[in-house]
This record gives C-alpha cells, sequence and structure tokens, in this order.
C-alpha cells in the first residue's frame, strides 16, 4: 500500500506518478453538510479519447446542466463507480471516516485498476493504490470535476427518494441540508430515521432515551390531505 513516505521518497529520487497510459480516477464526494441522507462518493476514469465538454465543480453547474453532464460522464468515461456510506455509519463513524469509506467504497468498485487516485480535498482515504489530495480539484482536473457531478446527481435524486418516504420535510428542494425550512419542520415535526443523530440540530430533538421523535400518524395525515 504506498503511504506519503514512500510518494515522498519517490519524488526525491526524481521518480513520476504521471506515466502515461497508467490510468487516474478522479474522486469526489456529495453530502457531507446535510442533517440527514448518506454521503455519497464517486470515482472516474475519463477516456481521453472521448473528451467531455463543460465539466466543472458541480456546485457551479445548475441542475438541469448536472443531469445532462452526468448521462455523458456515464456514456463516454471508462468507468464510474459510486459508493455511500449511510446515516447509522456517519452516525457511529463521524462524519470524516463515513467520507473517506464512501470514497473507498467508490474506488473499489472501479471496474479499471487505476494506477493513481486523485481527491478533492486534503485528506485521503486508505487505498491499494498511490493517491493524491488536491484542494479545490474540482475546479482544477476533470476527472475529479467528473466525480463531483456523478456524486451530487447520485445523491439528489436519493434526496428526492426520501422526500417521497418522508414528505412532512422537504427533502427534494433543500437537499438534506439545514435551511430554514427543514430545521422548522425539524422543530414541527421531530426526525425521522433519515436524520443524522450525531449532527447537533438532530441531536437536540432527540428524546431523554435516545430515539428519534418521529413525525405523528395524524401530522402525516394532515400533509396527505394538504397535498392532495
Amino acid at each position: 500500500m504506498p503511504s506519503r513516505k514512500s510518494s515522498i521518497k519517490a519524488e526525491q529520487l526524481g521518480l513520476s506518478w504521471d506515466v502515461p497510459g497508467v490510468l487516474v480516477a478522479g474522486v469526489d464526494e456529495a453530502g457531507r453538510g446535510p442533517l440527514a441522507g448518506p454521503v455519497v462518493a464517486a470515482a472516474v476514469i475519463l477516456d481521453e479519447l472521448r473528451p467531455i465538454k463543460g465539466l466543472a465543480d458541480s456546485k457551479v453547474l445548475s441542475a438541469k446542466r448536472r443531469d445532462e453532464l452526468y448521462e455523458e460522464i456515464r456514456a463516454r468515461a471508462l468507468c464510474c463507480s459510486v459508493g455511500e456510506a449511510s446515516v447509522e455509519e456517519i452516525d457511529s463513524l463521524n462524519i470524516l471516516q463515513a467520507t473517506m469509506l464512501a470514497m473507498r467504497r467508490a474506488v473499489e468498485g472501479l471496474r479499471l485498476l487505476p494506477g493513481k487516485v486523485l481527491v478533492d480535498g486534503n485528506r485521503l482515504p486508505v487505498l491499494r493504490v498511490h493517491a493524491e489530495a488536491i484542494v479545490g480539484g474540482d475546479a482544477k482536473v476533470q476527472s475529479i470535476s467528473a466525480a463531483s457531478i456523478i456524486a451530487k446527481v447520485t445523491r439528489d435524486r436519493s434526496c428526492q427518494a426520501l422526500h417521497e418516504r418522508f414528505p412532512l420535510y422537504g427533502f427534494d428542494e433543500h437537499k438534506g441540508y439545514g435551511t430554514r425550512d427543514h430545521l422548522q419542520a425539524l422543530r414541527t415535526h421531530g426526525a425521522c430515521e433519515a436524520h443524522r443523530r450525531s449532527f447537533a440540530p438532530v441531536r437536540q430533538l432527540l428524546s431523554p432515551a435516545g430515539e428519534l421523535l418521529r413525525p405523528t400518524d395524524a401530522a402525516l395525515a394532515a400533509h396527505r390531505m394538504l397535498t392532495r
């Protein structure tokens, strides 16, 4: 397993990891900050012979453009993989370690073995291949930009599924982030099983026994009546 020490040693010897023909995977995540839902990571190996125009940090793209690029990346990349860490894993490990776990799962799920992995940010998951952390990589490295788009679209779609299960909270709009409307819904209805118990706004709504306060049947029925 290459380590940071081995990477530094290679640089001191004048060696380079940027060897022509070596497959490079970009890795990024979506969903570290929200109060609910999984954290999602993606790993993408682009095909140099099939370039994709318009790749950028997913945060600066419209939802429509992200969806378009998502389909193009899926069609043109050599391979893509998505890894997740569940709400339960986030609460038991902490969000940082859960993010590293999701990234590792994404890389290990690639159909092709990369010779190098480029990760957005300043921390690296434990991997069996050489990896490099790049701060702001989602705006600098196309494969990381592609991974950011795959991760973001995947997570947004999972939030749509959460909305269908728990319509009281508006997951389709705020994607689990602590917006004013989301916090108001938490105060009104309590927390559901999709919420991260370890995050302060949710933890404050736990019962003394540590159980999540759930929306009442009456509240659910009232919501259904209003949305018919």
